[in-house]
């Protein structure tokens, strides 16, 4: 499984995501916002369209994501021009980063991203050193429990592409743009779901077995995220359940 379908899990099942609530709001309204600037109607901006499923599924308000969009068109607009920027790494143990940034301020933001890879072992990559690993994919996990043809049949149904074990979970794979419509079948079907995202995702993954380098990967990206510019982290690591559990722990 792909190193960053493993942290949100992580993430989910220790409640960071719940205590970071503004946060994430705050990320996913820029991201709606910025997706809102090539037109205000979701029906004919697909951009915008995936921006609001994916605002929507993370539980944001209405009002919020309706806001987010007048002040991409234009309406109440602050002034702010934000850049999109994917900025490249590796972490200790020859794991490749990706992180995806929206900022108003490239150089601010360039120096907190090198700064995170400084203090914990990593190091910042060339334009494309890194990229070429990854493609972006929809990626759903669902709760442990469910039945695997209940899961198969709905997912499939739905245009998913593939299913894989998850521990007593599923992951389903598909097309991006297919990913909020799966979500929402599986869930009229009554599968729950941990989560549902369109990740840049590794063709390859790298093992990570030492301890030191797995708490070092884990506080890079932790802390990365924690940056309001940084909207996403993918990674390609695969990190065994129980030492995942053992360096999240500390």
């Amino acid at each position: 499984m792909s190193g960053h379908s493993k942290w949100a899990t992580i993430k989910h099942k220790k409640g960071a995501a719940d205590a970071a609530r503004g946060k994430v709001f705050n990320k996913l309204a820029r991201q709606v916002e910025v997706a809102a600037k090539g037109g205000g109607d979701p029906e004919m901006n697909a951009s915008l369209r995936a921006a609001v499923q994916k605002a929507k599924s993370a539980s944001m308000p209405n009002d919020a994501i309706e806001r987010a969009i007048k002040r991409g068109t234009g309406e109440g607009s602050d002034g702010v021009i934000y850049e999109t920027i994917m900025y490249e790494g590796y972490a200790p143990g020859g794991v490749a980063l990706l992180i995806d940034v929206l900022t108003d301020n490239r150089n601010r933001i360039s120096a907190d991203v090198r700064q995170v890879f400084n203090k914990f072992g990593g190091s910042m990559a060339e334009p494309g050193a890194v990229g070429w690993q990854f493609s972006r994919r929809g990626v759903i996990v669902t709760v442990g429990g469910v039945s695997e043809d209940d899961v198969m049949l709905t997912a499939l149904d739905a245009g998913a592409d593939d299913i894989f074990t998850q521990g007593d979970a599923w992951r389903i794979t598909s097309d991006p743009s297919e990913v909020y419509d799966v979500k929402a079948k599986l869930e009229e079907a009554g599968v729950g779901i941990v989560s549902a995202d369109s990740p840049m995702v590794a063709e390859n993954l790298i093992e990570v077995t030492d301890l030191k380098d797995a708490r070092a990967i884990l506080r890079i990206m932790e802390a990365l995220e924690d940056n309001d510019d940084v909207q996403d982290v993918f990674s390609n690591f695969d990190i065994s359940d129980e030492l995942m559990e053992e360096a999240v722990g500390q």
